[in-house]
């Protein structure tokens, strides 16, 4: 594969790279023993093939990092990426995306995240859960773990960015987005198997495919570059369950939330706010979306027993948490719990859904509907009937409730459980697990299983 471009896109990288050194064009001369006119003449585009060596000699004398260097060997025309990039090819020329956030809350799952990538004979994982869980900010940690520790090659590819790949100057690919291009080729289907492979080779490599949600398998090029390249892992955060064989799915749920107090009422005592935050990353994560969105209200005892119910109500979904935090700047915290308790998806959403980096810019609501309305109808049935009870049901209780058989009900609500409808509870009923559906979703849930029922069944009711 070759990457055309222009003098120009050289000339310019040249100029900028020489500026970024802080070095003039006598300089340069002096410290790579490059001639001053063939500096100017390559500064100025009338060189349109420099030789190779002489880039390098440039290159070093201005202490350009791998990436730096692969960009300039780019923008000459006619040289092949492939080429350029299995020389520089590395920790560096391939990072993950550096996080804005620390991490709240994910000891346990970044433990056993990074324990599988660690090992060799997992390959394929999937982190899948609902949307604004989380997946994408525990998959960026520990691809930072493996990078830094390791100096493990990190391919991110974003795949709710529908943009072409980033262009340079005169239209140059910049080495990471000519990697990120074949690789998202490759997952959608597409070409650049011999391209990247040829460039990862026998190194080994963590790809991420953040947002990978087009499909429940990976397509065959994207199979063969795993078999291929034997050092290869690839991972993905997804919304829906890959069915891959040998893909290892972790699924990742809300962050924990307090037990609902008892005797709790919207203007109760409760107990202290100490006591609430302690050990719980939802009230944590939510005080500090509370507190940068409203500094003026003072983080008493009763502020933080409102911030928890509020947690609770939300689920503790970091995504709706941060959303519902941005409403305090219009409603009062006690304003705030009554919605999210009675109509939560009305503040699931900011004034800047529009821009939050989903495909088609939809806000979290519209997510959560898509990921109920994609339900089969058998467990969009039951989470209709389950969304009626109070939370703590095992799945005995739950199919002798429904009069339904307990081995098709255990199926749908495992079903639900991988896509983060239903979540596991804290604690244990004469040694059964206890679960809960998603308050996010109860409303949604009911109206869908609403759906199902036949007119005539309507008609005669």
């Amino acid at each position: 594969m070759t990457e055309q471009a222009s003098p120009d896109g050289l000339a310019e990288q040249l100029r900028a790279a020489r500026q970024w050194a802080g070095i003039t064009q006598e300089q340069l001369a002096g410290l790579s023993t490059v001639s001053v006119r063939a500096i100017r003449d390559l500064e100025q585009g009338r060189v349109r093939h420099p030789r190779r060596e002489t880039l390098r000699l440039l290159a070093g004398a201005m202490r350009l990092s791998d990436a730096r260097r692969a960009a300039l060997e780019l923008a000459v025309e006619g040289a092949e990426a492939g080429t350029v990039m299995r020389e520089a090819y590395g920790a560096e020329l391939a990072p993950p995306p550096k996080p804005l956030r620390r991490l709240v809350g994910r000891t346990e799952e970044l433990r056993a995240l990074t324990g599988l990538l660690a090992t060799e004979h997992e390959r394929l994982l999937s982190v899948v859960g609902l949307a604004g869980v989380g997946k994408t900010r525990l998959a960026q940690e520990a691809a930072l773990l493996l990078h830094g520790r390791d100096r493990t090659p990190v391919v991110w590819v974003d795949m709710t960015d529908t943009a072409p790949p980033a262009a340079g100057p005169a239209g140059t690919r910049s080495p990471r987005s000519a990697l990120t291009g074949w690789a998202r080729s490759l997952a959608l289907g597409g070409r650049g198997l011999d391209e990247l492979a040829s460039v990862i080779r026998g190194r080994a490599t963590l790809l991420v495919l953040d947002g990978h949600d087009t499909g429940p398998h990976l397509t065959p090029p994207l199979l063969e570059l795993l078999h291929v390249c034997e050092r290869l892992k690839v991972l993905i955060t997804t919304r829906e369950p890959h069915r891959t064989p040998g893909n290892r799915m972790l699924p990742l749920g809300p962050l924990p939330v307090p037990d609902p107090e008892p005797g709790e009422s919207p203007g109760g005592a409760g107990v202290p706010g100490a006591s609430l935050t302690a050990g719980e990353p939802a009230v944590e994560l939510m005080l500090s979306y509370v507190g940068h969105m409203r500094p003026d209200l003072m983080p008493g005892d009763s502020l933080v027993r409102t911030v928890a119910r509020i947690s609770r109500a939300l689920d503790g979904v970091p995504r709706a948490m941060e959303a519902a935090a941005s409403w305090l700047l219009l409603r009062s915290p006690a304003e705030l719990l009554r919605i999210a308790r009675t109509t939560p998806l009305d503040v699931v959403d900011d004034v800047t859904a529009g821009d939050t980096g989903d495909v088609g810019g939809e806000g979290l609501a519209a997510l959560l509907a898509a990921a109920v309305a994609r339900l089969d109808d058998g467990p969009a049935a039951l989470l209709g009937d389950l969304s009626l009870l109070p939370d703590g049901w095992s799945a005995d209780q739950a199919a002798a409730g429904l009069s339904a058989t307990p081995a098709a009900v255990v199926r749908d609500v495992h079903a639900l459980m991988l896509r983060g409808l239903v979540r596991r509870l804290p604690g244990e009923e004469d040694g059964a697990p206890r679960f809960g559906v998603l308050n996010l979703v109860r409303q949604l849930a009911a109206e869908r299983a609403a759906s199902l029922v036949p007119a005539t069944a309507l008609v005669s009711s």
